[in-house]
């Protein structure tokens, strides 16, 4: 199955929530609302719509989000789309899309930023696309998973 992938641009809606699964991956959610605008042409009226999307981020990311964004910043985001489904202790059952980030960034449209360069947070490989080794792409995903990440590569029920 080919990944849905996505890019919006908009503002985060709350500051990123970070919480650590049992095996100490950190896991970094927030909304972010992306605002369209446009000129009705039989009114000349300007109209406007706005859209909500819940985004995840996991690892040294959600570290870096959780410590340099917050509610109101402007964002870039590029991912992909995965719905995840759950019961709710009353045997309701809830489903939601998210888009899982593979990347997420500053606008600097009407903003400015600095950024600093982490120094590598141990683990080989993972997402923090350092350096290193064989001179390779760096590696998005665990070892022999070649289909991405989900929640049940870290044993963990959703949050």
């Amino acid at each position: 199955m080919a990944d849905s992938n996505v890019t919006i641009v908009g503002n985060i809606t709350r500051d990123p929530e970070i919480r650590y699964t049992a095996n100490g991956a950190a896991k970094a959610s927030f909304g972010v609302a992306v605002s369209r605008r446009w000129q009705n042409r039989n009114s000349q009226e300007w109209e406007e719509q706005t859209s909500f999307f819940n985004v995840v981020c996991w690892r040294e990311m959600a570290e870096n989000v959780a410590e340099s964004l917050g509610k109101g910043s402007r964002v870039i985001v590029t991912g992909r789309l995965e719905q995840r489904s759950w019961e709710t202790e009353n045997g309701e059952k809830r489903s939601v899309v998210e888009i899982v980030a593979d990347e997420i960034g500053p606008s600097l449209r009407w903003a400015t930023a600095q950024t600093t360069k982490n120094d590598r947070r141990g683990g080989s490989g993972g997402f923090d696309g350092g350096g290193g080794g064989g001179g390779g792409a760096p590696s998005r995903t665990p070892a022999g998973d070649a289909g991405g990440t989900s929640y049940d590569d870290y044993g963990e029920e959703p949050f």
